[in-house]
């Protein structure tokens, strides 16, 4: 485990103190209550029947996330005793959608919202702010091309809005209601098509009512470095960027909910998820329970920063969690 971010050692240590009767839950919607990572219940139960069913592809887009995913589905669904094949870094979600649909691959991890814009025809400003509904809408969507949804991640990666933590404390900020009255003499810095998109500067303008001193464009790799440099006081980011606590940065709460939502559904082929059997589904949501965004950030930070691979990171994530066995 990184000693310097310890995300799911902090979990897994409130674990232990949940164990020992002095457990409890907060607000941040980032972190849930976790149980003890040796409790028996939480292990993934193999069935040998599994084993007779037919193999699962199992692929992925082409991006760390993505692969990280991917690697704890096939980690989990083997501990369940199916048989799995690997696909992963297919491409991006048009052509790991268009494989889907070929029957070229079995499954993949796919965005809601990219799923209601690429491949429903949903404008970017109309997908549904609240996950349920969104989620909904996809399911129904994918349907019509022998697609199955699977219930979504507890994390969003979706566009983010965030700051360094010294200068939000020098202003008081943690939300995005903060910023009304302190923009204009703050620099926002994204990418130029952010200037314009309903789910970046454009509709956070819109939302609270805010125009800034400047806004900054920069290609999106530097998006954190803009920050850490003082170029700019707030920077539009990924909400699951394993650099936001790596530079110790501040995401910003989009509390009142212009964000549309981007948790992750396991999407599978009807007949590969029929001939699954009641397993499939039970086990995706068991292992999705703790993927909340700071897990995922930690987890994402583990590869790109610590350069694991992505199948260390994700027995390490199983392995945390009580899902499989040490």
């Amino acid at each position: 485990m990184r000693v310097g971010r310890p995300v799911l050692a902090a979990l897994a240590a409130a674990a232990a103190v949940a164990a020992a009767g002095c457990g409890s839950s907060g607000s941040d919607t980032t972190t849930e209550t976790v149980q003890p990572a040796t409790a028996p219940s939480m292990l993934i139960k193999r069935d040998p029947a599994n084993a007779r069913r037919p193999v699962i592809v199992m692929s992925s887009k082409n991006f760390t996330e993505e692969f990280v995913l991917g690697e704890i589905y096939t980690q989990a669904l083997r501990a369940a005793g199916y048989r799995v094949r690997k696909k992963l870094n297919i491409g991006p979600e048009d052509v790991a959608y268009k494989a889907l649909r070929d029957g070229r691959i079995g499954s993949y991890p796919e965005y809601i919202g990219t799923a209601l814009t690429n491949f429903c025809g949903v404008k970017a400003e109309a997908v549904p702010k609240v996950v349920a509904r969104a989620y909904a809408d996809t399911r129904r969507c994918v349907a019509k091309d022998g697609v199955a949804a699977l219930a979504p991640t507890p994390f969003t990666d979706s566009n983010g809005f965030a700051m360094t933590e010294q200068r939000a404390q020098e202003l008081g900020i943690r939300k995005l209601s903060d910023l009304k009255g302190k923009a204009p003499d703050l620099v926002l810095s994204g990418s130029k098509e952010c200037r314009t998109r309903p789910d970046c500067k454009l509709g956070l303008e819109q939302t609270y009512g805010v125009r800034f001193k400047r806004y900054f464009s920069v290609d999106l790799s530097l998006r954190h470095e803009v920050l850490t440099r003082g170029l700019a006081d707030v920077s539009v980011v990924f909400t699951t960027d394993g650099q936001i606590r790596a530079d110790k940065l501040r995401l910003l709460v989009d509390d009142k909910g212009f964000l549309p939502p981007y948790n992750v559904s396991l999407l599978l082929r009807d007949e590969v998820l029929r001939a699954a059997g009641p397993d499939l589904p039970r086990v995706v949501a068991q292992v999705q329970r703790e993927l909340t965004t700071r897990v995922m950030q930690e987890l994402n930070s583990r590869v790109d920063l610590d350069h694991d691979t992505p199948e260390q990171a994700a027995k390490a994530y199983l392995q945390q969690f009580g899902l499989i066995a040490r």
